[in-house]
Protein backbone atom coordinates (compact mmCIF):
# COMPACT_ATOMS: atom_id res chain seq x y z
CA UNK A 1 0.00 0.00 0.00
CA UNK A 2 3.08 2.38 0.87
CA UNK A 3 4.48 2.10 -2.72
CA UNK A 4 1.49 2.38 -4.25
CA UNK A 5 0.60 5.70 -2.60
CA UNK A 6 3.88 6.90 -2.83
CA UNK A 7 3.61 6.49 -6.54
CA UNK A 8 0.97 8.11 -6.95
CA UNK A 9 2.63 11.22 -4.95
CA UNK A 10 5.38 10.92 -7.24
CA UNK A 11 2.99 11.38 -10.54
CA UNK A 12 1.02 13.69 -8.92
CA UNK A 13 4.07 15.91 -8.33
CA UNK A 14 4.85 15.00 -12.18
CA UNK A 15 2.40 16.21 -13.22
CA UNK A 16 2.39 19.66 -10.85
CA UNK A 17 5.54 20.25 -12.22
CA UNK A 18 4.47 19.98 -15.75
CA UNK A 19 1.49 22.49 -15.07
CA UNK A 20 3.77 24.63 -13.56
CA UNK A 21 5.88 24.74 -16.51
CA UNK A 22 3.21 26.04 -18.85
CA UNK A 23 1.86 28.31 -17.28
CA UNK A 24 5.47 30.20 -16.46
CA UNK A 25 6.07 29.64 -20.16
CA UNK A 26 2.93 31.05 -20.78
CA UNK A 27 3.80 33.98 -18.34
CA UNK A 28 7.04 34.78 -19.78
CA UNK A 29 5.72 34.48 -23.48
CA UNK A 30 2.38 36.72 -23.63
CA UNK A 31 1.52 39.85 -22.21
CA UNK A 32 1.64 43.92 -23.50
CA UNK A 33 4.98 42.34 -25.53
CA UNK A 34 4.10 39.03 -26.92
CA UNK A 35 7.49 37.34 -27.01
CA UNK A 36 8.43 34.16 -29.33
CA UNK A 37 9.02 30.54 -27.43
CA UNK A 38 13.15 31.16 -29.05
CA UNK A 39 13.10 34.43 -27.83
CA UNK A 40 11.96 33.73 -24.29
CA UNK A 41 15.00 30.91 -24.41
CA UNK A 42 17.18 33.01 -25.59
CA UNK A 43 16.72 35.51 -22.42
CA UNK A 44 16.53 32.89 -20.52
CA UNK A 45 19.70 31.46 -21.17
CA UNK A 46 21.81 34.73 -21.79
CA UNK A 47 22.18 34.47 -25.18
CA UNK A 48 18.79 37.27 -26.13
CA UNK A 49 19.53 40.66 -26.83
CA UNK A 50 17.51 43.94 -27.09
CA UNK A 51 13.96 44.26 -25.18
CA UNK A 52 13.24 40.76 -24.97
CA UNK A 53 16.25 40.58 -22.94
CA UNK A 54 14.66 43.51 -20.96
CA UNK A 55 11.31 42.23 -20.54
CA UNK A 56 12.08 38.84 -19.61
CA UNK A 57 15.08 39.03 -17.21
CA UNK A 58 14.32 42.61 -15.46
CA UNK A 59 10.65 42.64 -15.60
CA UNK A 60 8.91 39.17 -16.01
CA UNK A 61 11.41 36.42 -14.55
CA UNK A 62 11.43 37.87 -10.66
CA UNK A 63 8.02 38.87 -10.94
CA UNK A 64 7.04 35.05 -11.65
CA UNK A 65 9.82 33.24 -9.39
CA UNK A 66 8.72 35.65 -6.50
CA UNK A 67 5.19 34.14 -6.92
CA UNK A 68 6.63 30.47 -7.30
CA UNK A 69 8.57 30.51 -4.14
CA UNK A 70 6.17 33.01 -2.04
CA UNK A 71 3.63 30.10 -3.40
CA UNK A 72 5.24 27.14 -2.46
CA UNK A 73 6.51 28.87 1.26
CA UNK A 74 2.78 29.40 2.04
CA UNK A 75 1.86 26.45 1.51
CA UNK A 76 4.56 24.66 2.92
CA UNK A 77 4.08 26.44 5.90
CA UNK A 78 0.30 25.46 6.13
CA UNK A 79 0.70 22.04 5.54
CA UNK A 80 3.04 22.20 8.39
CA UNK A 81 0.72 23.53 11.08
CA UNK A 82 -2.39 21.53 9.39
CA UNK A 83 -0.79 18.80 10.13
CA UNK A 84 0.77 19.65 13.73
CA UNK A 85 -2.84 20.84 14.79
CA UNK A 86 -4.45 18.35 12.78
CA UNK A 87 -7.23 20.90 11.60
CA UNK A 88 -7.42 21.52 7.95
CA UNK A 89 -8.55 25.02 9.15
CA UNK A 90 -4.42 25.31 10.75
CA UNK A 91 -2.40 27.90 8.57
CA UNK A 92 -0.63 30.97 8.91
CA UNK A 93 -4.10 33.02 7.35
CA UNK A 94 -6.30 31.84 10.79
CA UNK A 95 -3.75 31.23 13.18
CA UNK A 96 -2.10 34.88 13.19
CA UNK A 97 1.04 34.56 11.68
CA UNK A 98 0.17 36.67 8.48
CA UNK A 99 -1.88 39.45 10.08
CA UNK A 100 1.10 39.96 12.83
CA UNK A 101 3.31 40.01 10.01
CA UNK A 102 1.23 42.77 8.84
CA UNK A 103 1.35 44.43 11.97
CA UNK A 104 5.35 44.49 12.19
CA UNK A 105 5.16 45.80 8.23
CA UNK A 106 2.43 48.92 9.53
CA UNK A 107 4.36 50.29 12.24
CA UNK A 108 7.56 50.60 9.96
CA UNK A 109 5.13 52.50 7.14
CA UNK A 110 2.77 54.08 9.30
CA UNK A 111 5.19 54.60 12.37
CA UNK A 112 8.71 54.81 11.43
CA UNK A 113 8.44 55.45 7.93
CA UNK A 114 10.67 53.08 7.09
CA UNK A 115 11.07 51.97 3.18
CA UNK A 116 10.64 48.89 0.99
CA UNK A 117 13.72 46.73 3.24
CA UNK A 118 12.87 47.85 6.67
CA UNK A 119 9.17 46.87 5.68
CA UNK A 120 10.59 43.27 5.50
CA UNK A 121 12.10 43.43 8.51
CA UNK A 122 9.17 44.43 9.80
CA UNK A 123 7.51 41.62 9.09
CA UNK A 124 9.41 39.18 9.68
CA UNK A 125 9.80 40.25 13.14
CA UNK A 126 5.67 40.68 13.76
CA UNK A 127 5.40 37.12 12.61
CA UNK A 128 8.34 35.94 14.98
CA UNK A 129 6.91 37.91 17.74
CA UNK A 130 3.26 36.78 17.18
CA UNK A 131 4.37 32.94 16.78
CA UNK A 132 6.63 33.27 20.20
CA UNK A 133 3.27 34.92 22.12
CA UNK A 134 0.80 32.30 20.82
CA UNK A 135 3.51 29.41 21.94
CA UNK A 136 4.18 30.66 25.12
CA UNK A 137 0.35 31.45 25.76
CA UNK A 138 -0.54 27.83 24.63
CA UNK A 139 2.06 26.17 26.77
CA UNK A 140 0.68 24.52 29.24
CA UNK A 141 3.13 20.85 30.12
CA UNK A 142 3.33 20.81 26.20
CA UNK A 143 2.19 22.76 23.05
CA UNK A 144 -0.89 20.70 21.85
CA UNK A 145 -2.85 21.39 18.54
CA UNK A 146 -6.24 22.45 19.67
CA UNK A 147 -5.06 25.04 22.12
CA UNK A 148 -2.60 26.50 19.96
CA UNK A 149 -4.86 27.03 17.17
CA UNK A 150 -7.62 28.83 19.73
CA UNK A 151 -4.86 30.81 20.75
CA UNK A 152 -4.11 31.85 17.40
CA UNK A 153 -7.57 32.78 16.40
CA UNK A 154 -7.98 35.18 19.64
CA UNK A 155 -3.98 36.53 18.66
CA UNK A 156 -5.30 37.17 14.79
CA UNK A 157 -8.25 38.73 16.06
CA UNK A 158 -6.30 41.16 18.11
CA UNK A 159 -3.32 41.58 15.26
CA UNK A 160 -6.52 42.61 12.97
CA UNK A 161 -7.71 45.20 14.96
CA UNK A 162 -4.76 46.73 15.40
CA UNK A 163 -3.97 46.91 11.90
CA UNK A 164 -6.83 48.29 11.47
CA UNK A 165 -6.56 50.91 14.32
CA UNK A 166 -3.17 51.95 12.49
CA UNK A 167 -4.52 52.29 8.98
CA UNK A 168 -7.14 54.79 9.87
CA UNK A 169 -4.86 56.54 12.95
CA UNK A 170 -2.79 56.68 9.00
CA UNK A 171 -2.08 59.91 6.88
CA UNK A 172 -3.79 59.66 3.28
CA UNK A 173 -0.49 58.20 1.58
CA UNK A 174 0.39 55.99 4.69
CA UNK A 175 -2.80 54.44 4.67
CA UNK A 176 -3.25 53.77 0.44
CA UNK A 177 0.24 52.59 0.89
CA UNK A 178 -0.35 50.32 3.82
CA UNK A 179 -3.58 49.06 2.56
CA UNK A 180 -1.52 47.93 -1.17
CA UNK A 181 0.68 46.10 0.55
CA UNK A 182 -1.84 44.50 2.89
CA UNK A 183 -3.79 42.66 -0.17
CA UNK A 184 -0.83 40.97 -1.29
CA UNK A 185 1.04 41.73 -4.64
CA UNK A 186 4.35 40.28 -6.90
CA UNK A 187 3.66 43.24 -8.55
CA UNK A 188 7.11 45.28 -9.62
CA UNK A 189 9.03 41.93 -7.51
CA UNK A 190 12.88 42.58 -8.35
CA UNK A 191 15.48 40.35 -7.73
CA UNK A 192 16.17 40.63 -3.84
CA UNK A 193 12.23 39.70 -3.68
CA UNK A 194 13.54 36.07 -5.21
CA UNK A 195 16.77 36.39 -3.24
CA UNK A 196 15.08 36.28 0.45
CA UNK A 197 12.05 33.89 -0.38
CA UNK A 198 14.59 31.59 -2.40
CA UNK A 199 16.25 31.49 -0.23
CA UNK A 200 13.75 30.53 2.74
CA UNK A 201 12.50 27.65 0.69
CA UNK A 202 16.60 26.16 0.08
CA UNK A 203 17.24 26.54 3.62
CA UNK A 204 13.76 25.58 5.71
CA UNK A 205 12.03 23.17 2.99
CA UNK A 206 15.26 20.83 3.76
CA UNK A 207 14.87 21.16 7.89
CA UNK A 208 10.76 20.70 7.49
CA UNK A 209 11.45 17.20 5.33
CA UNK A 210 13.98 15.98 8.11
CA UNK A 211 11.14 16.56 10.44
CA UNK A 212 8.63 14.72 8.14
CA UNK A 213 8.90 11.80 9.70
CA UNK A 214 7.49 13.10 13.23
CA UNK A 215 5.28 15.38 12.21
CA UNK A 216 3.75 12.14 10.30
CA UNK A 217 3.93 10.33 13.80
CA UNK A 218 2.49 13.42 15.62
CA UNK A 219 -0.65 13.27 13.64
CA UNK A 220 -1.62 10.42 15.22
CA UNK A 221 -1.46 12.34 18.52
CA UNK A 222 1.00 12.75 20.97
CA UNK A 223 0.77 9.62 22.88
CA UNK A 224 1.12 7.28 19.85
CA UNK A 225 4.31 9.50 18.48
CA UNK A 226 6.03 8.94 21.63
CA UNK A 227 5.53 5.65 21.90
CA UNK A 228 7.33 5.38 18.42
CA UNK A 229 9.95 7.18 19.78
CA UNK A 230 9.23 10.99 18.82
CA UNK A 231 10.37 13.46 20.23
CA UNK A 232 6.92 15.07 20.45
CA UNK A 233 7.68 18.48 22.24
CA UNK A 234 11.08 19.18 20.54
CA UNK A 235 10.54 18.14 17.11
CA UNK A 236 6.97 20.59 17.45
CA UNK A 237 9.06 23.30 18.09
CA UNK A 238 11.17 23.09 14.80
CA UNK A 239 8.61 22.31 13.06
CA UNK A 240 6.45 25.74 14.43
CA UNK A 241 9.35 27.56 13.86
CA UNK A 242 9.88 26.32 10.70
CA UNK A 243 6.60 26.73 9.94
CA UNK A 244 6.87 30.96 11.06
CA UNK A 245 9.60 31.54 9.25
CA UNK A 246 8.01 30.17 5.99
CA UNK A 247 4.94 32.91 5.98
CA UNK A 248 6.88 35.27 7.61
CA UNK A 249 10.06 35.60 4.57
CA UNK A 250 6.89 35.16 1.96
CA UNK A 251 5.05 37.70 3.79
CA UNK A 252 7.99 40.01 3.42
CA UNK A 253 8.31 39.29 0.07
CA UNK A 254 4.71 39.74 -1.79
CA UNK A 255 2.40 41.12 1.56
CA UNK A 256 -0.35 38.88 3.36
CA UNK A 257 -1.07 36.88 0.66
CA UNK A 258 -4.15 34.61 1.83
CA UNK A 259 -5.83 31.59 1.33
CA UNK A 260 -2.61 29.65 -0.30
CA UNK A 261 -1.29 28.16 3.19
CA UNK A 262 -4.81 27.16 3.55
CA UNK A 263 -5.93 25.43 0.22
CA UNK A 264 -2.61 24.10 -1.32
CA UNK A 265 -2.37 21.74 1.12
CA UNK A 266 -5.99 19.98 1.25
CA UNK A 267 -5.62 20.36 -2.84
CA UNK A 268 -2.55 18.04 -2.68
CA UNK A 269 -3.96 15.97 -0.50
CA UNK A 270 -7.05 15.12 -2.39
CA UNK A 271 -4.69 15.19 -5.20
CA UNK A 272 -2.35 12.31 -3.86
CA UNK A 273 -5.25 10.46 -1.70
CA UNK A 274 -3.03 10.51 1.13
CA UNK A 275 -3.61 10.72 5.11
CA UNK A 276 -2.01 13.93 5.24
CA UNK A 277 -0.74 16.82 2.80
CA UNK A 278 3.00 15.74 1.89
CA UNK A 279 5.38 19.22 1.92
CA UNK A 280 7.11 18.60 -1.16
CA UNK A 281 3.29 18.44 -3.06
CA UNK A 282 1.78 21.01 -1.19
CA UNK A 283 4.89 23.41 -1.95
CA UNK A 284 4.65 22.68 -5.79
CA UNK A 285 0.62 23.03 -5.38
CA UNK A 286 1.03 26.59 -3.90
CA UNK A 287 3.60 27.94 -6.23
CA UNK A 288 1.12 26.85 -8.75
CA UNK A 289 -1.98 28.48 -7.38
CA UNK A 290 0.29 31.99 -7.01
CA UNK A 291 1.41 31.71 -10.52
CA UNK A 292 -1.42 30.51 -11.99
CA UNK A 293 -4.07 33.60 -9.69
CA UNK A 294 -1.07 36.05 -10.66
CA UNK A 295 -1.34 34.52 -14.77
CA UNK A 296 -4.74 34.80 -14.83
CA UNK A 297 -5.42 38.34 -13.40
CA UNK A 298 -2.76 39.98 -14.97
CA UNK A 299 -4.64 38.78 -18.89
CA UNK A 300 -7.92 39.53 -17.30
CA UNK A 301 -7.25 42.82 -16.05
CA UNK A 302 -4.10 44.08 -18.39
CA UNK A 303 -4.45 47.75 -17.91
CA UNK A 304 -5.36 47.46 -14.01
CA UNK A 305 -2.40 45.55 -12.58
CA UNK A 306 -4.63 44.54 -9.59
CA UNK A 307 -2.50 42.25 -7.14
CA UNK A 308 -2.50 39.14 -6.91
CA UNK A 309 -4.08 39.14 -3.86
CA UNK A 310 -7.48 40.09 -5.43
CA UNK A 311 -7.48 36.26 -7.00
CA UNK A 312 -6.48 34.34 -4.41
CA UNK A 313 -8.87 35.82 -2.08
CA UNK A 314 -11.72 35.21 -4.42
CA UNK A 315 -10.52 32.01 -5.16
CA UNK A 316 -9.57 31.05 -1.31
CA UNK A 317 -13.33 32.46 -0.23
CA UNK A 318 -15.33 29.88 -2.75
CA UNK A 319 -12.53 27.08 -1.33
CA UNK A 320 -13.29 27.71 2.25
CA UNK A 321 -17.32 27.44 1.80
CA UNK A 322 -16.75 24.52 -0.42
CA UNK A 323 -14.74 23.14 2.26
CA UNK A 324 -16.73 23.66 5.28
CA UNK A 325 -20.04 22.95 3.32
CA UNK A 326 -18.52 19.33 2.67
CA UNK A 327 -17.74 18.71 6.10
CA UNK A 328 -21.28 19.91 6.99
CA UNK A 329 -22.34 17.40 4.56
CA UNK A 330 -19.87 14.80 5.95
CA UNK A 331 -21.34 15.16 9.50
CA UNK A 332 -24.97 15.37 8.57
CA UNK A 333 -24.69 11.90 6.76
CA UNK A 334 -23.23 10.05 10.22
CA UNK A 335 -25.67 12.08 12.31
Amino acid sequence: MSVRVAGRSVSVCVGIVVVLLVVMCATLMTGEYQLSVGEVLGAVTGTGEGSADFIVNTLRMPRLLTALFVGAALAASGAILQGLTRNPLGSPDFIGFNNGAATGALLVIIVFGGGMYQIAVGALLGAIITALLIYVLAFSRGVHGFRFVLIGIGLNALALAVNSYLITRASLYDALTAQAWLVGSVNGRGWEHVAAAGLAILVLLPLALYHSRSLAMMELGDDSAKALGVGVQRSRAVLIVVSVLLAAFATAAAGPIVFVALAAPQLARRLTKSASPGLISSALMGGLLLIAGDFAIQRAFPTAQLPVGTATGCIGGLYLIWLLASEWRGKARYS
